[in-house]
């Protein structure tokens, strides 16, 4: 068997303005840390033998996984459209927060936002998720079915606000 897989699907190119704004303000902190990493490098390149020098090798591993999250928020940032208006806010749209009654009585609160800024424990789930495709255009009341795994979960929007 080939380890070769087929490239994952392009997440929705669209973004909220706080959204945005964590990602640039990411970018200048991996700039800031690259500084300090090639700092760093100098002085374990400076010590002699680079085969067997494990400072070398761990801050180079560290220097390219910066490099290589720059490189893809600098691909990736200006491809992105700001969506901060809402023309209907009575139904659900990108950057809604929702709270939902799962069919177990458990109401969980969700905020339908870009790939690139989602956060699972702090309740932003993808617009690309399967929740978020489902409730797209819902109102209040209305029910929604997610099929997980072998079983199918409902939902009912309880509030739907911006």
């Amino acid at each position: 068997m080939s380890r070769w897989r087929p490239p994952s699907p392009r997440s929705t190119p669209i973004i909220t303005p706080e959204g945005y704004a964590a990602l640039e303000r990411e970018i200048k902190a991996l700039w800031a840390k690259r500084r300090i990493v090639n700092d760093a490098l100098a002085a374990a390149a400076a010590e002699g033998d680079r085969s067997e020098n494990a400072e070398y090798i761990y801050r180079k591993k560290e220097q390219a996984g910066i490099d290589r999250r720059i490189r893809y928020l600098q691909k990736r940032m200006p491809d992105l459209k700001l969506v901060n208006q809402v023309g209907d806010t009575s139904k659900v749209y990108f950057s809604a927060y929702v709270e939902l009654e799962r069919d177990d009585g458990v109401i969980v609160k969700y905020r339908i936002v870009g790939a690139d800024e989602t956060n699972t424990q702090a309740g932003d789930i993808s617009v690309d998720s399967p929740l978020a495709k489902a409730l797209m255009k819902k109102e209040i009341d209305d029910e929604v079915f997610i099929k997980m795994d072998e079983k199918t979960v409902s939902y009912v929007i309880l509030d739907i606000h911006y």
